[in-house]
C-alpha cells in the first residue's frame, strides 16, 4: 500500500508508506494530488523539478508538500508520475514530477495549507511512515 486516506472532520488526512524516504515522498506526492484532483482526467505533458533540503526527514516532507501546494496554487500544476532521489544524510530531495495543467473541472477540492497538526514521519522496521493533514 502506497497511501490511504483517513476520515477527518474538516480536512484531508492521509497515511503514507514507503520502503525508503524517497519512496515515502513519492507516495506522499501522489496522495496529495489524488486528494485534490481527478488524476485520470489530468493530461500529461508538463514537467516540474523540485529540490528541497532540510535538517530532518519530517521537515523535508513538510517542505516538499508545501512546494506541491505552491505548484498547485500558482502554476496550476498536478502530477501523475513522480521520481524522487533522497540523500538521507543531508536530507536533500530531488524530484521530477510529470503531469499537467489543472483545469477547474478536475479539481475535487482546493488545499489551503499543510498543517503540523498530528504531522509525523517515522522510520519503522518495515520502512517509512507519515501522517499528514491538509487544511481545505
Amino acid at each position: 500500500m502506497k497511501y490511504r486516506f483517513i476520515d477527518h472532520t474538516a480536512d484531508i488526512a492521509f497515511e503514507v508508506f514507503g520502503s525508503s524516504l524517497a519512496e515515502l515522498i513519492e507516495n506522499a506526492t501522489l496522495a496529495f494530488y489524488d486528494a485534490f484532483t481527478f488524476l485520470d482526467q489530468l493530461e500529461n505533458g508538463r514537467v516540474e523539478e523540485l529540490e528541497i533540503q532540510s535538517d530532518s526527514p519530517d521537515y523535508l516532507l513538510f517542505k516538499w508538500l508545501n512546494e506541491l501546494l505552491f505548484l498547485f496554487d500558482t502554476k496550476f500544476f498536478a502530477a501523475k508520475e513522480v521520481h524522487v532521489e533522497v540523500d538521507e544524510e543531508k536530507f536533500l530531495a530531488k524530484g521530477v514530477l510529470k503531469g499537467g495543467t489543472i483545469r477547474p473541472e478536475i479539481v475535487k477540492t482546493e488545499p489551503k495549507a499543510i498543517t503540523f497538526h498530528e504531522f509525523k514521519v517515522e522510520k519503522r522496521e518495515d520502512g517509512w511512515y507519515a501522517f499528514v493533514i491538509v487544511d481545505i
